[in-house]
């Protein structure tokens, strides 16, 4: 554990899933929300958004390096192994697989101001604790309900050791 200010981060190996989600190409933003909210009520008509439903925000691109325009940003929800899938048509609900990896996690508020000072703050101190950024990867935020009641999300940034 490494406690940088008053926040903990953790050492997380995160498994590979499975997942269905919704693609945004557009500058992040308010769309972000609009994109999840998408996923979500797909999500309930399959009945996936249950209370031990977990849920992804990730950010495929830096904006510092690539156009607003052409930015992606994945809605995503784990999905079973089971699971069977059924594109609609008229619905852009892909499916897909997460690479898994090592990250350090925090919760954060659940707010843009606190995503933004996750950014800014843990992810310039990496390297004061042995970590770099694993630039193959993108920070994702991880969603589950027992932390949304509280107004937090899950900050994964993917790491790894000098």
């Amino acid at each position: 554990m490494i406690i940088i200010g008053k926040k903990s981060l953790y050492l997380e190996q995160l498994r590979p899933f499975r997942m269905a989600f919704v693609r945004h190409t557009g500058p992040y933003g308010p769309s972000n929300m609009q994109t999840m909210e998408k996923l979500k009520q797909w999500a309930k008509q399959k009945e996936l958004l249950k209370e031990d439903a977990i849920l992804y925000g990730i950010p495929q691109d830096d904006p510092r390096v690539t156009m607003p325009e052409h930015c992606r940003y994945d809605a995503c929800i784990v999905i079973s192994d089971d699971f069977h899938f059924e594109q609609e048509p008229g619905l852009d609900i892909n499916l897909g697989k997460s690479p898994g990896g090592n990250y350090l996690t925090i919760t954060i508020p659940h707010t843009t101001e606190g995503i933004q000072r996750a950014w800014n703050e843990m992810i310039s101190q990496l390297h004061l604790y042995g970590y770099s950024m694993n630039n193959t990867k993108p920070v994702i935020e991880r969603y589950r309900l027992s932390l949304l009641n509280q107004h937090l999300c899950e900050f994964f940034i993917p790491v790894t050791t000098y």
